[in-house]
């Protein structure tokens, strides 16, 4: 399961995501939330999530980093960090509070995918709907293309 920060309370945030093929979600943010032609979407539900989290004292100043790499059961799997500092390769997603980074290398793989934040009777977590998911594992924290 990909792990966010073990310091985190799970009510603030959850610790995995769920790797999908892209497909509408209710509070699923259209083309462009992100700004004008925007390679990665962020949802509502998921801005306010991240800056509610970025708003607690011990994440003020820092970032949500969503990095891809390789590893997991199907290849390639996501994670999540908190960092204070950006490079010059990173693209910084900002919208309503939430700020978050993604690598060059890891937005190749992420290019057009949606990130939501997902809450149901079993829990909540991000969902990363990913157009270049051809399949998933059973636990939705890593994917082929």
């Amino acid at each position: 399961m990909a792990q966010l920060d073990p310091t985190i309370p799970s009510s603030a945030m959850a610790s995995s995501a769920i790797a999908s093929p892209a497909a509408p979600s209710p509070g699923a943010a259209g083309p462009g939330a992100a700004g004008p032609a925007a390679p990665v979407d962020v949802s509502d539900t998921a801005a306010r999530r991240i800056a509610w989290v970025l708003a607690q004292d011990e994440y003020k100043g820092r970032m949500l980093r969503i990095s891809v790499s390789g590893g997991g059961c199907s290849g390639f799997q996501y994670g999540f960090t908190f960092d204070e500092d950006r490079t010059d390769a990173d693209l910084v997603i900002e919208r309503d509070g939430a700020r978050i980074l993604i690598d060059d290398v890891s937005l190749d793989l992420l290019r057009g995918s949606v990130i939501d934040y997902v809450e149901d009777m079993i829990g909540s977590s991000f969902a990363i709907r990913n157009p270049q998911a051809k399949s998933a594992c059973g636990c939705g924290n890593s994917f082929s293309t």
